[in-house]
């Protein structure tokens, strides 16, 4: 007796059987498409995915981006099933968990940042800034003062500043810096007048020094009228230990997505909370959550702030960013958050002086680094025509990301390093002593920076050609 499973009655389709689809939608011709197998096609992203650089694998200094290690536990807390699962437009008496959640992180940014209110719905940090304005905006047209309709924004301001505040229709005036990195004083007050409506500022400014006047700077603004907004960009230098609002500002975004433990990078997801002072309160974007009397929590409405500049996402924003802010803070606890901004200074001042040893010149020599800082590398373009360019695409056959390059544009061929809290020293004296080897590369054997990368799967691109002729079509 056979023990053949083919002996017994069951029907195996034919190797070729088209699965009971009609003849007449069957392909007379092959799909002119690669057809690997499913072990080829499993091999060959994987080791796409090896190739990438990423915060899980390498050092990723970015400046002005904040790409720090972002803990599993958070990422955990928001795919929990009560959370994912939930239909966004579930009533509220069924979805309580979630409303205290998002009611909590409200209260939370409200005390790290030192200010009266929070909306959470902006979904991205640039729409933080333009809710932030437009509620500026808002706050004057109530007031009946219509004549404020100029922004002033310092020229070390991230670019999104000027477009957010274009958007909102304010004409965007430029204020200079010193050589000390310090807003030009005098000539803030030259434009100060009737017609300006604020002032777009982060502080620790994007030059990678902490404004010292930033007092002086919120009373000549507020006497002659004006707003202050800050640009949460750079919180991740002062979060647990200087708040915004003490500091004399009156409306502020944070990147929920940089500075409280969503992966940043890649084009999103984003989140973009609001935090006002309370004569802005009435103007903050819907929806929030509120807590009734009798402890249930429930969305607010046009009902509840009639003069709010409006909704700007679907619902409550980006529901997965907002879980894990509150899991990372939670995490954290009030002393934890504190050492987020002391470790991220820590190494920021430590990479800086062990840099300036190994001969790389400081923007601002004279000052201590926030959570970042500027290196120049002009004497070196004088000495071998070597750039910032060449020594960021160098750094990548090393396994390290690039910094920022040519960003502020204020300072000539520069380098923006953030190290962050999340990075051990080891780390960092790596990275010291790469960049050692660099300069000495770019003295000694220049051509071999002009050429870098030289162990990555593609080598120097022309990438202001690639930007306008992307080609992503399969070829065979």
């Amino acid at each position: 007796m056979s023990d053949s499973i083919f002996d017994h009655d069951h029907h195996f389709p034919a190797a070729d059987d088209p699965a009971d689809i009609p003849a007449h939608l069957l392909r007379q011709t092959p799909l002119d498409l690669p057809n690997p197998a499913e072990l080829e096609v499993l091999r060959h992203y994987t080791r796409l995915s090896q190739k990438n650089f990423s915060i899980d694998t390498q050092f990723y200094p970015l400046g002005s981006c904040t790409m720090k290690y972002n803990p599993r536990i958070a990422h955990a807390m928001a795919v929990l099933p009560g959370f994912a699962r939930l239909h966004p437009d579930t009533p509220a008496p069924a979805m309580q968990g979630l409303l205290r959640v998002l009611w909590e992180l409200q209260e939370w940014l409200a005390a790290v940042t030192g200010m009266a209110a929070v909306s959470l719905t902006p979904a991205a940090g640039a729409q933080g800034e333009l809710a932030g304005v437009a509620m500026i905006r808002a706050y004057h047209a109530a007031r009946g003062d219509q004549g404020r309709r100029k922004m002033l924004i310092p020229t070390a301001a991230h670019g999104t500043n000027p477009a957010s505040a274009r958007m909102a229709g304010f004409e965007v005036v430029e204020i200079p810096s010193l050589a000390d990195g310090d807003l030009d004083m005098e000539a803030l007050d030259r434009h100060l007048g009737a017609d300006v409506a604020g002032i777009m500022l982060t502080n620790p400014s994007t030059l990678g020094v902490f404004e010292r006047r930033i007092a002086e700077i919120a009373g000549h603004v507020h006497a002659a009228g004006g707003l202050l907004y800050y640009d949460g960009a750079n919180l991740n230098a002062i979060l647990g230990r200087v708040q915004p609002g003490r500091m004399g500002f009156d409306v502020m975004h944070l990147n929920l997505h940089k500075t409280f433990a969503t992966p940043h990078g890649g084009g999103g997801p984003g989140a973009g909370a609001v935090a006002v002072q309370e004569r802005l309160r009435p103007f903050l974007p819907l929806p929030t959550v509120t807590r009734e009397a009798e402890g249930a929590w429930r969305w607010t409405s046009e009902a509840d702030l009639p003069r709010s500049i409006g909704r700007l996402s679907a619902h409550g924003g980006n529901i997965g960013v907002l879980l894990r802010a509150h899991a990372y803070l939670r995490r954290l606890g009030r002393a934890g958050v504190g050492r987020v901004s002391v470790y991220a200074a820590l190494n920021a001042n430590y990479l800086l002086k062990e840099l300036q040893r190994v001969g790389y010149q400081a923007a601002f020599p004279e000052r201590r680094a926030s959570h970042e800082f500027i290196l120049g590398v002009s004497d070196l373009q004088q000495a071998t025509g070597i750039r910032a360019l060449d020594v960021a695409k160098r750094l990548l056959d090393f396994g390290i990301h690039a910094p920022t390059i040519y960003f502020p544009q204020l300072v000539p061929e520069c380098l923006l390093i953030e190290p962050t809290e999340t990075e051990s020293k080891a780390t960092l004296d790596r990275f010291v002593a790469v960049m050692a080897r660099i300069r000495q590369e770019a003295l000694e054997q220049p051509e071999l920076l002009r050429a870098a990368p030289h162990h990555l799967p593609v080598g120097r691109l022309d990438e202001a050609l690639a930007a306008r002729r992307l080609d992503v079509a399969a070829v065979r």
